[in-house]
């Protein structure tokens, strides 16, 4: 398989390629808008800002070919966010695949969202093996509210969109490659797709 991470100097790629080696799947960091085309599957992980993520992001045009992809696509915590239409955090216009907006929490608990939490009304064959209230591992400050497209949801305090599918945009509001078995069984099923 020709797996391939988006590489744009906005994700936390070393982590991710880490856990696909535990799997035994080797996956190729590039930019290269060519060798993202040429992948069987694509993840596209993100940290940090999102106006900077999308300068990095315009900057080696990817805006434009992100939105192409027609092979599985996974995109893992600012890396889901991205997918959506505009974000909260700046102000930010983001790749606008999945119609959907960005916030920020607005609660008196602890910001950002970290640590463990549950994920429950799991829809889609990405969560092929998990239990409902499987723990995983966030670190967020802004969410996507629940929706159409929503296919797992948390909550702190509200539930939000924990997981998105758009057509074939997969995207995990949690980190799967810090969420030990479960997110090992997930980044497994997206692998399967």
């Amino acid at each position: 398989m020709n797996l391939v991470i988006v590489d744009y100097k906005a994700g936390n790629v070393q982590s991710v390629q880490f856990a696909l080696e535990r799997l035994g799947v080797q996956a190729t960091l590039s930019a290269d808008a060519e060798t993202i085309k040429a992948a069987d599957k694509v993840i596209f992980p993100g940290v940090g800002q999102a106006a900077a993520a999308m300068a990095q992001l315009k900057a080696r045009n990817l805006d434009k070919l992100l939105p192409t992809l027609e092979q599985p696509f996974f995109g893992v915590c600012l890396g889901m966010q991205l997918l959506c239409q505009h974000s909260e955090e700046g102000d930010t216009d983001l790749l606008n695949i999945i119609p959907l907006p960005v916030k920020h929490f607005d609660t008196e608990l602890k910001v950002p969202h970290m640590g463990w939490n549950e994920i429950e009304q799991l829809q889609s064959p990405l969560f092929a093996g998990l239990q409902e209230k499987d723990y995983v591992y966030y670190v967020h400050s802004y969410y996507v509210p629940l929706s159409q497209y929503t296919i797992a949801q948390t909550y702190y305090p509200a539930p939000f969109s924990a997981a998105l599918q758009y057509k074939n945009f997969y995207a995990a509001q949690f980190h799967p490659e810090k969420s030990g078995p479960a997110g090992s069984q997930i980044l497994k099923n997206f692998l399967a797709l």
